[in-house]
């Protein structure tokens, strides 16, 4: 699916929701700067003002449709950005433009972070000719994950589940809790039935075995050294060759590559979304011709 048909994803009504919410957060009683600014129909242009992918558009349009203000886009979703560029323009009155101005800045920016963070690494993947899956997790910010959700995909990462409904996924807290891995992913394959898949977090070759022997339909080996991990995972798929074998903890995208290999199906990092730097964005008045900001 290509960046623009992602938006299709979205639907409006939880858009308009959070951006609802968004701006709430931000102006949840008086605005006094609204006396200033007045209610003049205005236009605004947008510029990006650092390298990256562009990702969030859905968003920046529902914040601004919230408060009435209409946006022109000059760029497609997914475009790769060179500073400065004009990026879109957007009308409404003043007020409202600067209402939105900084709850859309974020948003677009921090949205735009995570698919380039998120291209880099499927950059650095396919460099060693590897085809499975870079995926994010549930690493996200509270509030915001729709977006960032949003933003892997848009930067060709795959976004992993998005829920704790989305995949039942035994953790190291859970074989505890549960008494031992097989006894955990038997009962994670109950309650699962036939409509969601289990992944089971292992830490050895023999949890690996007993989760795939248990019903798990992924193995998530986590913390493991590039070395140890592709040892373990063939050993694994050379008794369960279905199982799917997910490798994460530990990974960067300086390291990356060496987390590839012909036994590893998806490499998921939680620095997509943690730690990727919100790329950044202005949103400037104009009267009539608009001039790129130094």
């Amino acid at each position: 699916m290509d960046a623009e048909g992602l938006a299709l994803l979205l639907p409006p009504t939880t858009l308009a929701a959070l951006a609802d919410s968004w701006l709430r957060e931000d102006c949840p009683g008086l605005n006094y700067a609204a006396w200033v600014a007045g209610a003049a129909p205005s236009q605004a242009a947008l510029w990006a003002k650092s390298p990256g992918l562009l990702a969030g558009r859905p968003f920046f349009d529902a914040i601004f449709a919230q408060l009435s203000c209409q946006v022109s886009w000059f760029l497609p979703e997914g475009s790769k950005l060179v500073p400065v560029a004009k990026v879109a323009e957007v009308r409404g009155p003043a007020h409202c433009l600067l209402l939105g101005e900084r709850v859309a800045l974020n948003t677009l920016a921090r949205c735009s972070g995570v698919a380039s963070a998120a291209a880099a690494a499927v950059e650095a993947a396919r460099g060693t000719g590897w085809t499975g899956h870079v995926a994010g997790t549930r690493k996200t910010t509270p509030g915001f994950r729709l977006a960032e959700k949003y933003g892997l995909l848009v930067g060709g990462a795959a976004a992993h589940r998005y829920d704790l409904g989305g995949l039942v996924m035994v953790k190291d807290n859970h074989v505890v809790a549960a008494g031992g891995v097989e006894k955990a992913a038997r009962g994670a394959r109950q309650a699962a039935d036939f409509a969601l898949q289990v992944e089971v977090e292992c830490s050895s070759l023999r949890d690996a075995v007993q989760a795939a022997g248990a019903g798990a339909d992924l193995v998530l080996l986590d913390n493991f050294r590039p070395e140890e991990l592709h040892a373990t995972a063939a050993a694994l798929k050379a008794r369960f060759p279905s199982v799917a074998v997910e490798a994460s903890g530990g990974v960067t995208l300086g390291n990356l590559p060496q987390f590839c290999g012909p036994h590893i199906d998806v490499i998921s990092l939680g620095m997509l979304t943690q730690a990727a730097p919100a790329l950044d964005f202005s949103l400037k008045l104009f009267a009539e011709v608009p001039h790129a900001p130094q």
